[in-house]
């Protein structure tokens, strides 16, 4: 795969936790040349960046502005604040799909979602059941470069309150030097950073990055 010396990036999913941080991680980076980022929340203006406010039911109507080389998605949901499982579904496998299939018919090469520690279409846990089965569905509209980051429980303050994992996060704060890599929080900083990198290095195939991975020293 021949790589651009920068890349035009596009980015869904920019005003949650771990969107923001891309997001500024890519617009300080002169490896990206400017970031597309539809959204459904208003953005702060940077010269980098273009952001449109976005129905994503038509994600059709932007998909010739985007001329993207690379695609980070990052949208996400929790069953209860979607409401139900279908409308769970909608977010966390019907849009990221859907933008998936708009970018590589425009040409992008790249793809790089973040996914889940538990993905796994076959899983029982309808959370990681939906993951796993958009990770299968995206293998198949051949991207040249296609990344699953798998983060285990994210740290960081969200705009959202979630009380239950705001208890679980402090937990494992406390327990991390008694935990396994892959169990102990990942910092949403650490995982923005491997999003970023995989969309910028491309590398040919499909690839997995580790909870392990994106963990701090203790």
């Amino acid at each position: 795969m021949n790589q651009p010396t920068t890349i035009k990036l596009l980015l869904v999913g920019a005003s949650g936790l771990v969107g923001r941080h891309v997001l500024d991680l890519a617009l300080s980076d002169p490896r990206v040349s400017v970031v597309y980022a539809p959204t459904r929340k208003a953005l702060a203006a940077h010269p980098k960046l273009i952001a449109t406010l976005t129905d994503f039911e038509h994600l059709d109507e932007q998909a010739k502005r985007w001329q993207a080389d690379a695609v980070i998605c990052t949208l996400g949901t929790t069953l209860k604040t979607a409401g139900s499982k279908k409308a769970f579904e909608r977010v966390d496998h019907t849009y990221p799909l859907a933008l998936a299939r708009l970018a590589r018919d425009h040409g992008t090469s790249a793809y790089v979602l973040n996914s889940a520690i538990g993905a796994d279409a076959g899983s029982s846990f309808f959370y990681n059941q939906v993951k796993g089965r958009l990770e299968q569905d995206l293998a198949k509209i051949g991207f040249e470069s296609l990344t699953y980051v798998r983060p285990g429980v994210i740290g960081g303050k969200r705009e959202e309150v979630r009380r239950t994992e705001r208890a679980l996060i402090l937990l494992l704060k406390l327990a991390s030097p008694l935990l396994p890599k892959r169990r102990r929080l990942n910092p949403p900083e650490l995982i923005a950073q491997a999003l970023l990198e995989a969309a910028i290095n491309q590398a040919p195939g499909v690839h997995v990055v580790s909870s392990s991975s994106m963990t701090r020293p203790v």
